[in-house]
């Protein structure tokens, strides 16, 4: 069978073992234990046909549920936003949805514009001054934010980061430094946030970098004026990691003094889809530019002095330069970029600004309800834009069972994360959520309780 795909004749494996210097094919996995060796065929069941297999496949997704299924309160990275219907017909036209590497300028110009029209918007989002051509997703950006930081500042020392912030996030940040000669320290937030004080006892002139998210984890906001000060004291770098959903009320990044901001872009026009494939977004001062990893789109003109797009600023395989590289992403999220751009574009700042507000107020409500269950209060009494903590006096994860049962998915139980509040629930309600539904939650969780 294996000759089915692997076109390898009896004479082309001998060859190849006699390179090797193995004998044969039974020599060569000697080493291999053969208790862990595969005796005799694999147990899996017959071959489908086609329709068995359809069939098959269609029970196997009906077991799903999806933010289309239920009434979703989930967060933590991952939100039910509305997509206007423009975003899936823009990107779905073959021309993007089938688009190649855009190597080649003068065969990728579309593709180029529409991501420098991406970077654009992102740069007056932030109010940073660069932003690249995206990269995998939230946490890979947060940890190339803090690699570029590691290259800027040219020193080994500290890297100091919230415990406010994801802690997915962190997991994948310790992963990158676990072979670097730097020092990753976790700030702790007992009050949902990173105080100021506790921030200004850590940094020092050993400091590479702090690493906040703003609003947090936990939904909280962060004081991010104070928290830059006191960086910048230090001539350490400020890197945020903020919802870009928030930016219609919140401040800018490049407002409140941020070096490096980076998000997790889903919530702008890709669907939930079960935790990604998503967005990972960032931008920079410009002093860093040349730092910033992965793609960055210029424009300029051609021969005939008309406007066209290049990748600038790095030779083409910039990523293959070993340890002279900044980073070794050499790729973007192109088609989750352009959707991006489209719903930007497509809601303007009036419309961010609506649906920010939407799930400002509809989450201050849904707060305001659910402290009003017996047995339910707010864990925190911080200012929060689309999420909130509270603390349930019951089994957590059996509630969410129960309230998944009747139709709601709930939340995110703190306890996976944080030991210490394992009767903590992070609740997000976004501008998709009606007061029937919200009401529905509330009405629900009491009875269980009761």
């Amino acid at each position: 069978m294996s000759e089915a795909y692997i076109l390898n004749t009896p004479e082309d494996r001998q060859e190849m073992l006699t390179a090797i210097g193995a004998g044969s094919v039974e020599e060569l996995f000697a080493p291999i234990p053969a208790d862990l060796r595969l005796q005799g065929p694999l147990q899996i069941p017959p071959a489908m046909s086609e329709m068995e297999l359809t069939r098959h496949m269609g029970e196997l997704t009906g077991r799903n549920v999806s933010a289309n299924d239920a009434v979703c309160f989930l967060g933590g990275g991952s939100y039910d936003h509305f997509i206007p219907a423009v975003v899936d017909a823009v990107a779905g036209r073959s021309e993007f949805y089938t688009a190649y590497t855009p190597y080649q300028a003068e065969a990728s110009q579309g593709s180029l514009q529409a991501f420098f029209e991406y970077q654009t918007l992102i740069c007056q989002l932030t109010g940073m001054d660069v932003a690249n051509a995206s990269l995998y997703d939230g946490g890979s950006a947060l940890a190339e934010a803090v690699i570029m930081a590691l290259n800027i500042n040219n020193r080994q020392g500290q890297v100091l980061v919230a415990e406010s912030v994801h802690p997915e996030y962190r997991q994948v940040l310790a992963t990158y430094l676990a072979n670097l000669p730097v020092e990753l320290v976790t700030l702790p937030a007992p009050e949902g946030f990173l105080n100021p004080d506790d921030l200004k006892r850590a940094v020092n002139d050993q400091t590479i970098c702090v690493v906040v998210q703003h609003p947090n984890f936990f939904g909280h906001l962060e004081e991010v004026d104070a928290l830059a000060q006191l960086v910048h004291q230090n001539k350490a770098l400020f890197i945020v990691s903020f919802d870009p959903i928030s930016l219609g009320l919140l401040k800018r990044p490049g407002d409140y003094g941020a070096d490096i901001a980076v998000a997790e872009g889903h919530t702008l026009g890709t669907p939930m889809s079960y935790g990604g494939p998503y967005l990972g977004i960032m931008s920079c001062r410009k002093e860093f530019m040349r730092q910033i990893p992965g793609r960055l789109v210029g424009q300029t003109v051609d021969r005939n002095g008309k406007r066209c797009w290049v990748l600038t600023l790095q030779a083409r395989e910039q990523h293959i330069r070993r340890e002279k590289a900044a980073s070794n992403i050499c790729t973007n999220q192109g088609l989750f970029a352009l959707r991006a751009a489209v719903y930007l574009a497509a809601l303007g700042p009036q419309g961010l600004r609506e649906t920010a507000e939407l799930c400002l107020r509809k989450a201050h409500y849904a707060a305001s309800r659910l402290a009003q269950v017996p047995g339910v209060s707010l864990a925190f009494s911080r200012p929060y834009f689309k999420e909130f903590c509270i603390r349930i006096k019951g089994n957590v994860p059996e509630l969410l069972r129960h309230l998944r049962a009747t139709g709601y998915l709930a939340g995110l139980p703190l306890g996976r994360w944080y030991p210490q509040w394992q009767d903590g629930l992070v609740v997000a309600v976004t501008e998709k959520r009606t007061r029937q539904e919200i009401d529905g939650l509330v009405d629900q969780l009491a009875a269980i309780l009761a």
